[in-house]
């Protein structure tokens, strides 16, 4: 596909404008609610698993708008992203078109991420069903050693690992409290953020301009088909890991670069105008 510009380009169109006020709006509430109240926005609107008693149809959507309260980089980062690859495209498509093409690619991107949940969550609870059923030290080790237990607090696992090859009454007893409250706090953890329909329009632009060179630290011209293909390789790799210490949804990133291609390879196969 060519690269191609309108006469009239807009270095801050409409919906970009309008998606970064109303981010950077939902992430200042986010920090007034909780320094003054203490009242955490996620638990109502971040996306939750299906099965959490958190979980709320309408986070599907409103998670997108929400950012982390403490750390400034996180709003940063999708909003100058969502700028910096989006404005070409929406001056193309065209205010509607960007929008919907957005918004397809951040729902599509948490239906993903559910299925990845779902599946995280069921393994969970296999591996803890196995040890609450039989609560030996061998059976509580895979578990350990697949969800790192002790990742979410200051608790000396090693210390109750040690007890449990020991055979301590005591000792099973705290490991089959502490296994039962884990399985509800992964079953709770929110994921919040735009980075699913950011990624689509990286994939986007990407897939549109594969030619353009992208300078990183101004100095390095790389391609934009290859920067796709790094971010995505980077992005599967690092979700295959699985890293318990890892706190990014990469998950999300790659749903919404699927719905992306899928959407773009819709449009194509339609011969729908991107001008």
């Amino acid at each position: 596909m060519n690269d191609y510009r309108p006469g009239k380009f807009q270095y801050l169109p409409l919906v970009i404008k309008n998606l970064m006020i109303i981010n950077g709006l939902v992430w200042l509430v986010q920090i007034t609610l909780l320094k003054r109240y203490d009242y955490d926005m996620s638990r109502l609107f971040a996306l939750h698993y299906w099965r959490s008693e958190l979980f709320r149809p309408h986070q599907l959507v409103t998670h997108l708008f929400l950012h982390d309260p403490k750390h400034f980089t996180h709003v940063l980062f999708n909003m100058f992203t969502l700028w910096m690859f989006g404005s070409t495209l929406e001056n193309i498509w065209g205010s509607k078109r960007f929008l919907i093409f957005y918004m397809i690619c951040g729902i599509g991107a948490a239906l993903c991420y559910m299925g990845v949940l779902t599946y995280e969550n069921m393994n969970l609870t296999r591996y803890a069903d196995a040890f609450l059923s039989d609560p030996t030290f061998s059976n509580f080790v895979p578990l350990d050693n697949k969800f790192d237990l002790g990742s979410v607090s200051n608790f000396d696992m090693e210390g109750l690992k040690n007890a449990l090859a020991n055979g301590d009454p005591r000792a099973v007893e705290i490991a089959k409290i502490y296994v039962h409250d884990y399985v509800t706090f992964y079953r709770n953890i929110p994921t919040l953020g735009a980075s699913g329909a950011v990624y689509g329009i990286l994939f986007a632009f990407g897939f549109m301009f594969p030619n353009r060179y992208l300078y990183f630290f101004a100095m390095f011209p790389i391609k934009a088909k290859y920067v796709v293909a790094f971010m995505i390789v980077g992005e599967l790799w690092s979700g295959i890991q699985n890293n318990p210490g890892d706190n990014v949804a990469h998950f999300v990133h790659l749903g919404g670069a699927l719905f992306a291609y899928l959407l773009l390879r819709n449009w194509n196969k339609h011969r729908t105008d991107f001008y």
